[in-house]
């Protein structure tokens, strides 16, 4: 990879996030009696867009919200300008890290509307109208009968699997808002995050937004690379970044498999394991490193595998560094939907060797930086997950390493999912997801054991409860 590449700053970066910060900002005091100070942000939202289709309707609703006087269209439409521009900065970014790693960049592909019946509209149209609501009493506005109104929404939307996606989205939301409440007293607002979290939700209303994503067969070799543990107070989900080679010969493409389960706050650690554990046919291949032949796996248009145990044979053993080396190099990524394009979500598989090693940032901290090409990359060992034998002194003493190149705070991150190391003189690879099968390592299984206490005394408080 060219790490130096990365280093060059990308035209038009900086006022994109300016005015996306600006509009943000604007949204803090809420835009049902806007202060002439929040005109700035809505205007600048509205000039970044000027050159765009957007540009006219975007231009009302930003004069309309000075004014107080912008309806659901117009917020839709700021809504939509702001997406619009962290989409393109997700675009640049992804072209330059494809410039550095010399991989050819996935075809798009169109996925079919889904269709909205009466009762879909309607709940659509409730859950505008609360996130309208939110937008006007601002985040520093909001109370607990404000955030409350998402609960009847999310209620009705939930036994329905078309609508689960923003039925989720919208329950995160309020209970974080929730969790927040009163406004008025917050010391420190989430402002990206709730702006991110309020546009996504309200684009995901619009009718045909929430497309039903394509679903093609893939059948060959899946070479894994690498797990990426997502944990949360009540859930988990493991993500294995893979290598796909097609049984008929066509270009490699970059895939995820993605497993998760809810979890209870008390499991934390080695413990997350064994509540995946029912998916053992790939965290069993991804701890073993070896392949996998896949027959028929459902994958959709944005390479997500839809894991069915029954599609899937372990094969060969698929050394990860090596993996890395021979197939990542031409292997494909498939392109991203529209709504999906944000910088948060760039996670991309690379390899990096030949690098030095700083064990300390810049201003002293205890952070790992590599030298590459004179490039300095900060490595983002706190996610790297502590159920398994990876931590930031073996990165740290690694000559390569396959991980993901993230960007967060305007720089690019990496973090590490596989190191090669040298041990008494011998080369060995340490992997973040090494015990998800289970594991031997002494560390591993006195931590196996603590979690399985945990989890079974768990179950049994459980199985009491459901028996009253």
């Amino acid at each position: 990879m060219r790490a130096d590449l990365l280093a060059d700053a990308v035209d038009g970066l900086d006022e994109a996030l300016a005015a996306v910060d600006g509009f943000d900002e604007a949204l803090v005091a809420g835009l049902l009696r806007p202060q002439p100070g929040q005109a700035g942000g809505l205007t600048g939202l509205a000039d970044a867009v000027a050159g765009t289709p957007l540009a006219a309707r975007v231009a009302e609703a930003a004069e309309k919200a000075a004014a107080g006087a912008a309806d659901e269209d117009h917020f839709v439409a700021l809504a939509a300008a702001r997406t619009a521009l962290l989409g393109s900065v997700h675009d640049a970014l992804t072209a330059r890290v494809e410039e550095a790693t010399g991989r050819p960049r996935a075809e798009e592909t169109t996925a079919a509307p889904a269709g909205d019946d009466e009762h879909a509209a309607n709940l659509y149209a409730a859950a505008r109208s609360w996130l309208c609501d939110l937008v006007r009493a601002g985040w520093q506005g909001i109370d607990h009968e404000l955030v409350g109104g998402a609960a009847p929404v999310v209620s009705a939307m939930l036994p329905d699997p078309a609508l689960r996606r923003l039925a989720t989205l919208l329950d995160g939301f309020a209970a974080e808002l929730a969790a927040s409440c009163p406004g008025a007293t917050l010391e420190r607002v989430p402002v990206r995050r709730w702006a991110d979290l309020w546009s996504r939700a309200l684009l995901l209303t619009l009718p045909g937004a929430a497309r039903a994503c394509a679903v093609a067969e893939a059948t060959g070799r899946l070479l894994p690379l690498g797990v990426d543990v997502q944990e949360h107070a009540t859930a988990m989900q493991a993500q294995v970044h893979a290598v796909f080679e097609p049984a008929d010969g066509g270009a490699p493409r970059l895939v995820r498999a993605s497993v998760s389960a809810p979890k209870p706050d008390t499991v934390v650690g080695a413990g997350l394991w064994q509540l995946l554990r029912p998916h053992m046919s790939l965290l069993g291949a991804v701890s073993e490193g070896r392949a996998m032949d896949l027959d028929a796996m459902p994958v959709t248009a944005e390479g997500d595998l839809i894991w069915d145990d029954a599609r899937v044979r372990t094969g060969e053993s698929a050394d990860v560094l090596a993996t890395a080396r021979v197939a990542l190099p031409t292997a494909a990524a498939f392109a991203v939907s529209p709504l999906d394009r944000h910088p948060a979500r760039i996670a991309v598989p690379v390899l990096l060797e030949g690098y030095g090693v700083e064990e300390e940032g810049e201003e002293g901290d205890d952070g790992v930086v590599f030298q590459a090409a004179g490039y300095r990359l900060a490595v983002d060992t706190d996610r790297v997950p502590a159920a398994g034998p990876l931590s930031p002194e073996v990165v740290a003493s690694s000559g390569a390493c396959v991980g993901l190149l993230r960007w967060d705070a305007g720089e690019f991150l990496l973090q590490p999912l596989a190191v090669e190391r040298t041990v008494r003189k011998k080369t060995v690879a340490v992997h973040a997801g090494a015990w998800a099968g289970g594991t031997a390592d002494k560390a591993g299984v006195r931590a196996e054991k603590a979690a399985t206490d945990a989890v079974t005394v768990l179950r049994e408080r459980a199985g009491r409860l459901l028996r009253k």
